[in-house]
């Protein structure tokens, strides 16, 4: 296995063609757009264009945005249960994306066509077993997500510290550890669990090239460690800011609604309204726990450059540790 640009052990760059092994992760509206994606590419990690909430129209202009801003690799982020991720797929295939990067779904039917023009494709997973069904369906790479993670993580919450070490003792595919990362030290943490890099969300939600509303950054900005929770647990629970909106629905567990009342209350706000809209108020603000160590809103090149510094003075305050154990 090769050293990566950290100088940690990675096959990540070699095989997807990006410098550092830093993947920005796929979010509806924040990166269903080129700008963010763009940046993050030309800054040497890999960009994720987010095709859920797009049109099909507007999917291909970002792509072909994209690849006209830089020769440097990129992903598409398909969710497989979305009712257009067929036309997606088609898509992706069509304009000959270099990564996909999908989830909630079997990749096993759709690997050979992207195989035939050289794609690499990438799972995200939430469990165990669900990594092993994406190895042994032959994807080239697994993406675990913890339930620190903003958006729909693991839904029996398991954290990346546990879930990250878990997957990386089970399967020998290229492990990328999400949930909870927000700074170098962060990736580092990720690399000692035995991951070959890591995917950061709300870290790159909170960039100039983000495409959400400034109401919803101002939201997350303000955000502590403790300031998000998960509504809709028992169906798909989303990890969002707390606001108006969470608070309606605690109140209506507490007093012991029904399933179906709960499930339309949380059917009645959507991200859209948060990210589009800008009501950081009602709507799903969407934001993993890692909100509470950031405290700037900067260009995503500049966090990328960022986020190696940091790995790299992390690995040698590591080593300096290492020179003081008595041997």
């Amino acid at each position: 296995m090769a050293e990566d640009a950290f100088g940690l052990p990675s096959r990540l760059p070699g095989l997807l063609g990006i410098r550092y092994p830093i993947v920005q992760g796929g979010m509806s509206w924040a990166s269903s757009c080129a700008a963010l994606p763009l940046a993050v590419a030309c800054a040497g990690a890999l960009g994720v264009i987010a095709a859920g909430p797009m049109r099909p129209d507007a999917l291909v202009e970002a792509i072909r945005a994209v690849k006209a801003g830089t020769d440097q690799p990129f992903a598409v982020n398909i969710p497989l249960y979305n009712k257009r991720s067929a036309e997606f797929l088609d898509i992706a295939e069509a304009e000959r994306v270099p990564v996909i990067i999908a989830s909630q779904g079997g990749p096993k039917a759709h690997l050979p066509r992207f195989r035939a023009y050289g794609a690499h494709w990438l799972h995200v997973v939430a469990s165990v077993p669900h990594a092993l069904k994406a190895e042994a369906a032959g994807v080239d790479g697994i993406i675990v997500v913890g339930g620190e993670a903003g958006g729909h993580p693991a839904p029996d919450e398991v954290s990346a510290m546990v879930l990250v070490r878990a997957v990386a003792r089970a399967v020998g595919l290229p492990v990328i550890g999400a949930g909870g990362v927000a700074d170098g030290a962060g990736i580092a943490a990720m690399f000692a669990l035995g991951a070959e890099g890591a995917q950061l969300g709300t870290r790159f939600l909170m960039t100039q090239e983000a495409s959400v509303h400034e109401h919803y950054k101002a939201s997350v900005l303000a955000a502590g460690i403790a300031d998000t929770t998960l509504v809709g647990r028992g169906g798909l629970p989303v990890r969002q800011v707390r606001n108006r909106f969470t608070a309606e629905v605690d109140a209506a567990e507490r007093e012991g609604h029904s399933p179906e009342a709960l499930a339309s209350l949380y059917a009645s706000r959507s991200l859209k309204l948060a990210a589009f809209d800008g009501d950081a108020d009602w709507g799903k603000v969407e934001a993993g726990q890692s909100a509470g160590l950031i405290d700037d809103i900067p260009p995503a090149d500049d966090v990328v450059r960022q986020l190696v510094a940091e790995v790299a003075a992390t690995r040698r305050r590591l080593l300096g540790l290492a020179e003081t154990v008595p041997a």
